[in-house]
């Protein structure tokens, strides 16, 4: 079982994706989508697992975060683009299914990649963010949840939220992480958000969100939702009830201390909730 690894760059009509690919070539294939202010680095610790187990993972920086993939204006970054950028994957890489995880915004993604399209989607394992269903609802009825989403008013405002968060040696940006995300990962975060025009497109998944969100149908394929208690931006309300919104298989992992930063810091226990949901845990 020969394991490889490639940047690969993938073209999807006007814009080219920047793709990280590794694990055995004959593989059951496991997409993985990241979040913000992160990029496809996020998933290293986890992607050496899973590979390690005979996965082999596809790990885009999607749309605004690839250098060839960064479209100007906020409707580029609406959610039906998003999604058909996986599918746009999916088939430019001869994949007819694959198994998908997606964490924080890659998160979002993913659930409604998997409600929209279950005849392409094996699994699903998403990380700190509910179904949209589950977090629309807390963070309309959920006081604890409309406190820990405020910073997004910040993020929404144009020109404000680059200046912010590119502030000198883009300090405000590495503070976001703690001291649990390595300082390697942070790095490579920082530089692909500091090329020209990166820090507006990705600010612009949060401008060009609506409330048709919520109203993403029930996921229909096998489900894991892992979220951690130490989690600043997501809270338990829509944790809990995100299995209301599953029609399949599901289970819900918590991660008792961990941070928002779910892959970088516990790749361990996420690549067994992965290898799980997929069927390929060690015995």
């Amino acid at each position: 079982m020969l394991s490889t690894s490639e940047n690969a760059h993938i073209t999807l009509g006007d814009l080219t994706f920047d793709v990280a690919v590794s694990g055995p070539a004959d593989g059951a294939p496991v997409v993985l989508l990241h979040g913000f202010p992160e990029s496809a680095a996020s998933w290293t610790p986890v992607s050496a697992l899973l590979n390690e187990s005979g996965l082999r993972t596809f790990a885009p920086n999607q749309r605004g975060y690839s250098s060839g993939a960064r479209p100007d204006g906020v409707d580029s970054y609406r959610i039906d683009h998003l999604v058909a950028d996986v599918i746009g994957l999916l088939d430019a890489l001869d994949l007819d299914t694959a198994h998908l995880v997606g964490h924080d915004w890659g998160a979002a993604v993913a659930w409604v990649v998997a409600a929209r399209h279950p005849d392409r989607i094996r699994t699903l394992t998403t990380v700190s963010v509910p179904h949209p269903g589950a977090f629309g609802w807390a963070l309309r009825e959920d006081a604890d949840q409309k406190e820990r989403s405020s910073y997004i008013r910040l993020l929404r405002m144009e020109g404000k939220a680059e200046q912010v968060l590119l502030d000198e040696n883009a300090q405000s940006l590495r503070a976001m992480f703690g001291d649990v995300v390595a300082p390697t990962l942070v790095d490579e975060h920082v530089a692909l958000l500091s090329q020209p025009g990166a820090m507006t497109a990705a600010l612009n998944w949060y401008r060009a969100m609506t409330s048709d969100f919520e109203a993403t149908p029930a996921v229909t394929v096998p489900t894991t939702y892992v979220w951690s208690t130490g989690d600043i931006a997501l809270g338990r309300a829509g944790a809990e009830r995100c299995g209301e919104f599953v029609d399949a298989p599901y289970e819900f992992v918590v991660l008792d201390g961990a941070t928002h930063w779910i892959p970088e810091q516990r790749p361990d226990a996420l690549a067994e909730a992965i290898l799980t949901r997929t069927g390929t845990a060690p015995n």
